[in-house]
């Protein structure tokens, strides 16, 4: 027995087994019951109804792409305002931009639902009407922080200085420098950061009921819906539409990232 403990904790390969374990149960399993329950109907018969149902629906097609629409918007705002902030702090000393970089991720400790309600209770106290608007700000208040700008700023952070001090020895100007060697060095970070952002933002829901008074419907507020109403079949079908999705974007973001990964300057 104590041999086989010993040996069971000699190898390294053994050490993985509680992570294939907890992946199996909590990863492919779920993914697995989603894929079987979308091609199911009621009776537990294969049938593609389910899709065809979410086709037919304009409401539930409108509202997938309305959530991508604000998934896009979310992201684009992120990087615009993420990108500058993060290259303004690597350019400052350490030190002060330790400091800002903690004050950033302070309020992210707090729980997304707290921070939801913090937000929805400073609107009611400006007086500021709940809606669209809203909804962005909360998107962008809850993802930026965190996700994309922590993010641009590690990647920034590490950039190879070599390339920035060559670029300026053959005479590039502050604009050329940026756009022709911190850019382009930088894309997998943007890339990452895109990805970071956009895919929990399509997929969430508690902040559009929170700060729309559940008038704005996300898809992702579909899909709690129709399982709390018990339609499990119709709503792991809209899980896999969603699932689908972000496959697709993460692909699209790998194909990017591995052309963007050599770094050149051009």
């Amino acid at each position: 027995m104590l041999r086989t403990i010993r040996f069971f904790l000699s190898s390294r390969k053994s050490w993985t087994i509680p992570y294939v374990i907890f992946s199996a149960v909590f990863v492919i399993l779920p993914l697995l019951l989603i894929v079987v329950y979308a091609f199911m109907d009621d009776a537990g018969h294969f049938t593609l109804g389910n899709f065809a149902k979410f086709f037919a629906h304009p409401e539930a097609i409108n509202t997938f792409v309305y959530s991508i629409g604000v998934a896009i918007i979310t992201t684009v705002v992120c990087i615009l305002l993420g990108y500058p902030a993060a290259y303004i702090l690597t350019q400052m000393r350490m030190k002060y931009a330790s400091t800002v970089v903690v004050l950033f991720i302070l309020p992210m400790w707090v729980n997304i639902l707290i921070r939801t309600l913090a937000t929805v209770a400073l609107f009611d106290f400006m007086n500021v009407s709940l809606g669209e608007g809203a909804l962005i700000f909360g998107m962008v208040y809850n993802f930026f922080a965190f996700y994309d700008f922590i993010l641009f700023y590690n990647t920034l952070q590490k950039l190879d200085k070599s390339y920035v001090e060559a670029a300026q020895d053959l005479g590039a100007n502050p604009m050329q420098v940026f756009f022709k060697a911190v850019l382009p060095l930088s894309m997998p970070g943007i890339v990452s950061g895109i990805l970071m952002v956009f895919m929990p933002t399509i997929s969430t829901f508690a902040i559009a009921e929170l700060l729309t008074m559940n008038n704005i419907k996300l898809f992702g507020t579909t899909i709690q819906e129709n399982i709390n109403n018990s339609m499990w079949n119709y709503g792991a079908a809209l899980s896999l539409i969603m699932l689908f999705l972000i496959g697709a974007t993460t692909l699209l973001a790998s194909d990017d990232k591995d052309h963007n990964e050599g770094g050149g300057l051009w």
